[in-house]
């Protein structure tokens, strides 16, 4: 093995991250307080559009917050992929709804629109498209499906910073609710955390009383009143969400950063894209003609005549030093969603062909032009 390793991906926090951290554990405002309330109005601004942002602890907090609040409970089905993290399911199960699967469009790698459009039942009251990898979901036939049957429509934007659809930032589009992530190896990070976004006053307000046990009051009023305020009501059961000022505080410099981030992600799929034509090697779906890929996620599949199967190139990309992940292991391949909902591998077959023989190459920021050099000679050696 290559004595110096290279991860699958690395945050780059830099010394202005840090400093704001300090600045919040000496302030002793550690928990929700001011630098939330600034991230939450700083990201507001950055998308524009006039929407509402609500910064919770982990992007799977905000899908919760996000399908409680649009009111979903136990009958109701939600259409989703199987290509995804399980959190994107797990939510809809928490309500007591039930989650119906659909393939991914080959092209894109993203929610089939017209599998979607099949798998409506009277029971269906949402909609939850993924935005994989970094590329934009097709908004604009989702939506208008939607529209047409009265449906709810919840991005899962974790990966999906600065993207955009039809030349509109993800998260201001005509969606009900966008949740994105702030988890250590996405495009911008917290170390843990979300931002839930919405346009809609009665969603954002359900949300933030949720967020933090069901109180009728922000817990950051409460605490910076100058007048008495030890009284506050439940107003229902709510949950444990809230964002802490010491993750709010990388937020606030990592958001700064994201256009810059962007452009370096970019740079590093492009030299992917040249170094790697003429390999037998699919390389990852761009965003449509005029539009932003975030490049979270640098995903290829091997091509039928690569003459290796996937599980042996990642053990050979390992040998050389080189950090490779899977996205993903379709959730029709979980046991609890394959037993629970008897899913097969016949009923997906795009997605299934794509997880037998996709492999994510490192991308990250803190990645050198010499990085990206060294993780393509070493894919020529894993094809050997």
């Amino acid at each position: 093995m290559n004595d110096t390793f290279l991860p699958f991906a690395l945050p780059e926090i830099g010394e202005e991250e840090i400093a704001e951290v300090v600045q919040a554990l000496r302030s002793g405002w550690v928990t929700t307080g001011p630098k939330t309330k600034q991230f939450e109005s700083d990201f507001a601004a950055y998308l524009g559009g006039g929407v509402e942002a609500i910064a919770v602890n982990s992007a799977t907090a905000g899908l919760h917050l996000g399908l409680e609040a649009m009111g979903i409970g136990p009958g109701d089905e939600v259409i989703t992929t199987t290509h995804t993290f399980t959190a994107t399911a797990e939510i809809i199960r928490y309500l007591g709804a039930d989650p119906v699967f659909v393939d991914v469009d080959a092209d894109t790698l993203c929610i089939n629109v017209d599998a979607v459009a099949r798998a409506m039942t009277p029971r269906t009251k949402a909609i939850i498209p993924v935005h994989f990898a970094g590329r934009s979901a097709d908004m604009t036939r989702l939506l208008a499906l939607a529209k047409q049957h009265g449906l709810k429509v919840m991005e899962d934007a974790a990966h999906a910073l600065p993207t955009t659809c039809d030349g509109a930032l993800i998260g201001t589009l005509a969606s009900d609710v966008t949740v994105f992530s702030f988890y250590a190896n996405k495009t911008i990070t917290t170390g843990e955390g979300g931002m839930l976004v919405t346009r809609d006053p009665e969603i954002a307000k359900r949300a933030r009383v949720m967020r933090l046990h069901g109180i009728n009051r922000d817990a950051f009023d409460r605490f910076t009143s100058k007048a008495p305020s030890w009284y506050y009501e439940i107003v229902a059961p709510g949950f444990k969400y809230n964002m802490t000022d010491i993750a709010a505080s990388m937020g606030i410099h990592q958001l700064k950063k994201a256009n810059a981030f962007q452009q370096k992600r970019a740079h590093i799929a492009a030299l992917y894209d040249e170094a790697l034509a003429g390999l037998p090697i699919i390389r990852p779906p761009h965003a449509a003609a005029g539009d932003m890929h975030s490049w979270h996620l640098y995903v290829t599949q091997l091509a039928d005549g690569a003459g290796v199967a996937r599980d042996v190139f990642i053990e050979r990309m390992f040998e050389q030093g080189i950090g490779c992940s899977v996205h993903y292991i379709p959730l029709h391949l979980q046991p609890y969603w394959r037993d629970t909902y008897k899913l097969t591998p016949e009923m997906f077959p795009v997605s299934q062909r794509v997880f037998e023989r996709t492999v994510s190459l490192p991308l990250y920021t803190r990645m050198t032009d010499a990085d990206v050099v060294r993780v393509v000679n070493a894919v020529k050696v894993a094809l050997k």
